[in-house]
């Protein structure tokens, strides 16, 4: 077996890991970064999923680190350079390439993954990063209360290979470390007997309640063509089912707003393809809006299908044997392939009838022939680490009448978001609960025991409620960009991430850095942490 090392081991290339990988690089690190697919991203790429942002990113330019705000104006220039844009689009400082209405900032997966390689390109140049592609981990050697190394494997030829490394972080999208390091973790859904949240499960505890997970995919549409997919294998059980927690069908222009859970109907069109803002679904998630560019250089927009429709929630995926997780990958393909052919078949018209056939399924736009190249996952293992994260902290109902989240002496970073779970595993339908604006305590990423394993998504000491809201992209990013330079803080410092979290000059010391060297917002400006998230994403994410 061969072996190699480095300073720093960062499994998991997904929007975390890769602003993990960016940050320990830009303070001088060696870095080797695993990915299981063939592109870095995650969210932002491989899963196909348009960020979800704080509302105040663009007008009050706060809410998320430098290196994610170059991020999204590098998204803007590349349009700009490479695309040709009508001259209003061109000089809108705040281009939206989708205009779709989930984001201010929707675009192409390949667009984002040119920019995160571009990003990488001279640290990839110089050597000090080296990406493994098609890996996964598949052991962890452990020497007492620190990783050693990690065994990994490619998944193509099954050849293993073995990293030592000084730290290591996990960053892989189920938290995938966790259980082979033997990390104290925690799975599924807590009781409100052990953590006292007002929305956490009232009898017992359940490692096998998780969110629901989506497999993306890209569409445009081509009326007058007939671009009917086969009929997929298990198309007549999605056909016919509905979940007893569901008000209607499955494969439905209806379903329960995330809120107040009323059956409210979303038609695929409410008007032209083309209107800039309509409370359809293919307004809501669009990634290429056609009319900002020269006539007739796009047939039509192009649609991320991310709806509730394709959330899967028949089984999880951690806590299972890997032929259960596997089996549920395949049931989650096959609902998103069943709504793709129930829309060209048989779903009702706007304009009265069945059926899109010239819906098209545009696997090209994911770099796939058909779905996304992995699914979209919401939930992972977690972390028991030094501090948890509870609703008691972000949530407006639970923190009575105390006026914004917990502020956090620790803090590195910020987010906002609702505390918004999907439909889960264990038959429970949408929690979404109004939050204030938080900061992401520095003690949610430390473990309670191993000293040189990170988090570095979304498996931090969050409980079931309040991952709801630290799951998304920027705040993603964040912890990512804060737990590789932790590592590469620690390393230049012989010091533990534990010391760093619990000596107040080292502490400060740290913060100084995140905001000094790396452009990170530590609080919110007081008029906006002030202000609770009371609007949510009419079909969640």
């Amino acid at each position: 077996m061969e072996e190699l090392s480095t300073d720093i081991l960062i499994v998991g290339g997904g929007t975390g890991g890769f602003a993990a990988a960016l940050s320990a690089l830009r303070m001088g690190k060696d870095v080797i970064l695993t990915e299981e697919t063939n592109w870095i991203g995650g969210q932002l790429t491989s899963q196909g999923v348009p960020p979800d942002e704080n509302p105040w990113i663009d007008s009050h330019q706060t809410g998320c680190t430098a290196s994610y705000r170059a991020f999204r104006e590098s998204v803007r220039d590349y349009y700009r350079r490479y695309y040709p844009l009508q001259q209003e689009a061109y000089n809108n400082p705040f281009l939206n390439p989708g205009q779709g209405s989930v984001s201010p900032l929707c675009m192409e997966p390949k667009v984002a993954l040119a920019v995160l390689e571009a990003t990488l390109a001279p640290y990839l140049a110089s050597g000090t990063l080296r990406i493994f592609y098609r890996t996964i981990p598949v052991a962890v050697e452990m020497g007492g209360d620190k990783v050693n190394g990690v065994i990994l494997g490619d998944i193509d030829s099954g050849e293993e290979i073995s990293i030592l490394a000084e730290y290591v972080l996990d960053a892989t999208e189920l938290g995938d470390l966790l259980p082979l390091a033997g990390v104290e973790h925690v799975i599924g859904a807590e009781s409100q007997a052990q953590t006292g949240e007002l929305h956490a499960r009232v009898d017992q505890p359940d490692p096998l309640d998780q969110q629901a997970i989506s497999w993306c995919f890209a569409v445009d549409y081509l009326p007058g063509e007939d671009h009917t997919i086969e009929k997929p294998a298990e198309y007549d059980f999605w056909r016919n089912y509905q979940a007893d927690f569901w008000p209607v069908p499955q494969l439905s222009w209806q379903y329960p707003e995330p809120i107040g859970l009323q059956t409210v109907a979303r038609p695929l069109f409410a008007g032209p393809t083309d209107a800039r803002h309509l409370e359809d679904m293919w307004h809501f998630r669009r990634i290429l809006y056609r009319k900002h560019y020269t006539p007739g250089f796009f047939e039509s927009d192009v649609v991320i299908v991310n709806w509730p429709q394709i959330d899967y929630w028949l089984g999880p995926l951690v806590g299972v044997s890997e032929e259960e997780k596997h089996k549920h990958l395949r049931a989650a393909r096959q609902l998103s392939l069943a709504l793709m052919y129930w829309m060209q078949t048989e779903a009702p018209r706007h304009d009265g009838g069945n059926g899109y056939p010239g819906l098209r399924l545009r696997g090209d736009v994911l770099g796939t022939e058909g779905l996304a190249p992995a699914p979209y996952i919401r939930e992972a293992r977690r972390i028991r680490a030094e501090f948890t994260i509870l609703e008691e902290h972000v949530g407006v109902q639970q923190r009575g009448g105390i006026q914004g989240a917990e502020l956090f002496p620790d803090t590195v970073g910020v987010g906002s978001y609702r505390i918004d779970l999907h439909p889960s595993t264990g038959g429970r339908n949408y929690i979404d609960i109004t939050n204030w604006p938080f900061q992401i305590p520095l003690g949610a990423l430390v473990s309670v025991r191993v000293e040189n394993l990170l988090p570095a998504g979304k498996n931090i000491g969050t409980t079931h409620i309040t991952n709801g809201c630290y799951r998304l992209h920027p705040i993603e990013w964040n912890i990512g960009e804060a737990a590789g330079a932790l590592a590469a803080f620690c390393s230049a410092r012989k010091l533990t991430p534990r010391q760093v979290r619990n000596t107040p000059a080292l502490l400060s010391k740290f913060q100084e850095l995140l905001v000094d060297q790396f452009g990170f917002v530590l609080a919110w400006p007081e008029e906006l942490r002030l202000t609770s998230r009371d609007k949510t994403d009419p079909l969640g994410i």
